[in-house]
């Protein structure tokens, strides 16, 4: 959608809570200034911790990558190249840069703070109330990386400065089919899954978006999202709270730790699920039923659309 203002995006689009791509949108001076040589100059050589890959998927449940650190001026310079003179694990390793606080267990990303420079040329649509605002993430990633599939407790924008991305989309009704540890999906490979491994990935409707330079994509809260960064690019993603503050875990810096509610309801689900292992095999399994034939009843919502 192009041009949308915020009174149009809170009124329309917001209430729907499902993904779009808003162009067109007074981003700042940044979507032109940022190229790589003033990127380097604009924030010097402080150091910043990176992940350097091997291969392009990148996979948080199995660590396939290493953090390593770099002074920022060597690393963008690194990162917008397809072959390095000078590497750390192969000569075309991937990079990505996933900004965080000072102290990354208390501290959020804010630009701000962490790129000072960088953060006067980039106007961020503040479609939410400056209380609810949580945290401001600058993202650099290589050509051809890929990121793992997951979701966000939070809502968010994910604002492409610079470089191309292609972004796979799952609703969060197509949670069951994805294989999920925590937050995130086994399913690395998202165009090419192994059927015999994830059979019914099959059942999760797909939804997908390319986001040129300038574009703004609306990532809802529990959206599954897999990025692929089809070239070297800069982004932004400003996280905010769609929930009252209170709803959220205190010790979350990052904006995926679920909300205190369902982290408690999940630890009672474990506890009720232990105490029916005293029942032999046959109860347990009608009870266990008649279980999951009172979630559905008492909490699942009949209007999905």
């Amino acid at each position: 959608l192009a041009g949308v203002t915020r009174e149009r995006f809170l009124r329309d689009i917001y209430p729907r809570r499902k993904p779009v791509v808003l162009t067109g949108m007074d981003l700042g001076t940044c979507t032109t200034k940022w190229t790589v040589d003033y990127l380097s100059q604009a924030e010097g050589s402080k150091e910043v911790k990176i992940h350097v890959s091997t291969v392009p998927q990148m996979d948080f449940l199995s660590k396939n990558f290493v953090y390593r650190t770099l002074p920022f001026d060597v690393f963008v310079r690194r990162a917008a190249e397809v072959n390095h003179q000078e590497y750390f694990l192969s000569e075309d390793e991937k990079y990505y840069l996933r900004s965080v606080g000072e102290d990354a267990r208390k501290d959020i990303a804010d630009i701000r703070k962490q790129f000072p420079v960088l953060a006067k040329d980039v106007q961020i649509p503040e479609y939410f109330e400056k209380d609810q605002f949580f945290s401001s993430v600058f993202r650099i990633s290589s050509a051809g990386l890929q990121l793992w599939t997951h979701y966000d407790v939070m809502d968010n924008f994910l604002i492409q400065v610079t470089g191309k991305k292609r972004v796979v989309l799952y609703s969060p009704r197509d949670a069951p089919y994805l294989y999920l540890s925590g937050t995130k999906s086994e399913v690395l490979d998202v165009d090419n899954p192994d059927m015999e491994k994830y059979p019914l990935f099959v059942k999760a409707k797909r939804y997908q978006c390319f986001l040129e330079a300038g574009d703004v994509l609306f990532i809802p809260a529990l959206w599954f999202h897999n990025v692929i960064s089809e070239e070297f690019g800069v982004a932004l993603n400003v996280f905010w709270k769609h929930l009252p503050a209170e709803s959220y875990d205190k010790t979350d810096t990052y904006g995926n730790k679920d909300p205190m509610a369902a982290s408690r309801a999940i630890q009672i689900l474990d506890r009720a699920l232990k105490t029916l292992e005293e029942l032999p095999e046959e109860y347990r399994d009608f009870y266990a039923r008649r279980m999951v034939l009172r979630i559905q009843e008492k909490a699942y919502r009949n209007d999905y659309g």
